[in-house]
């Protein structure tokens, strides 16, 4: 059954919404970073990623995956390795997907991408891709931030969705 005219433009709302708000999360989390030493992102500790910069190169590589899923383009890793450059490649990486997501017409939102990869194969609308991804990152988010009470830092950013959505646009 088709999606009515209210239930697109509520998708399309909350897409859009989402993407911007995985961009102040991101960005939130990178000024926060930005204030703490460098090496900081390179202490080990007992994670399933050992470092936050790990952990960020690895939301890179999964948002950047994603978004060549959406966009139908070659997917490339090109995040640079140094803490700096990949503390502002998160922010500029977020902001070009709000950017893509919110150009996306309505149907091309809900078209359906075939993904095949060594791990699965699934076709669904490209509006559960960005969802997943939003999402993805947001699991990452809070590692970051629990790495990071285990390196000892207790001034974590609130990046919650609704603390976005009261405060944050």
């Amino acid at each position: 059954m088709p999606a009515t005219e209210k239930e697109v433009n509520s998708m399309l709302y909350l897409i859009n919404n989402f993407t911007r708000y995985n961009l102040w999360a991101n960005a939130t989390l990178v000024h926060w970073l930005k204030t703490k030493s460098p090496e900081l992102l390179d202490k080990e500790v007992t994670s399933s990623f050992p470092t936050i910069r790990l952990t960020l190169l690895h939301i890179l590589k999964t948002q950047g995956y994603w978004l060549s899923v959406i966009s139908g383009e070659e997917y490339s890793e090109n995040q640079g390795a140094d803490p700096e450059s990949v503390l502002s490649e998160v922010i500029d990486q977020s902001a070009r997907i709000v950017e893509f997501v919110e150009s996306m017409p309505a149907e091309s939102i809900q078209d359906e991408t075939m993904v095949i990869n060594p791990w699965f194969e699934c076709n669904f609308p490209n509006f559960e891709y960005i969802l997943h991804l939003v999402n993805h990152t947001t699991y990452h988010r809070g590692q970051i931030i629990t790495v990071g009470r285990q390196l000892g830092l207790t001034d974590a950013p609130i990046t919650d969705y609704n603390f976005f959505n009261v405060r944050g646009k």
